[in-house]
């Protein structure tokens, strides 16, 4: 099993910025992708970003790209979500994720996580 704590999240104004931390602990040796997701109420839970523990290759989704900027921390299994120009859409919980190894499953998709973390609010508001 692999365990997920957030921490980071809160309230921030538009164009503020917030980071996210993430870190991994237990049976982590065979981490290959972890990722941020957000949902917020009344939606489906959608991708963030994500970074490859290895090569650490990050890919960011396109409402994102340029504002966030995911990365890994200099210790293990640690990741951040550093989030800048906040906008009022931005809101939402996050969730750190992690898979249990190599998948054909895309790495922007839900369903190739097996760990997710407990979630942390982000409110972006004036």
């Amino acid at each position: 099993q692999v365990q997920l704590v957030e921490s980071g999240g809160g309230l921030a104004q538009p164009g503020a910025s917030l980071r996210l931390s993430c870190a991994a602990s237990g049976r982590t040796f065979n981490l290959s992708t972890m990722a941020w997701f957000r949902q917020a109420p009344g939606k489906e839970r959608e991708f963030v970003a994500r970074v490859k523990m290895v090569e650490g290759t990050t890919l960011h989704a396109s409402a994102v790209y340029g504002r966030f900027s995911i990365s890994r921390g200099s210790g293990e299994n640690t990741i951040y979500l550093q989030m800048n120009s906040l906008k009022f859409a931005d809101t939402a919980v996050y969730y750190c994720a992690a898979d249990s190894g190599p998948s054909p499953v895309p790495t922007n998709e839900p369903r190739r996580y097996a760990y997710w973390g407990q979630g942390t609010q982000v409110t972006v508001s004036s």
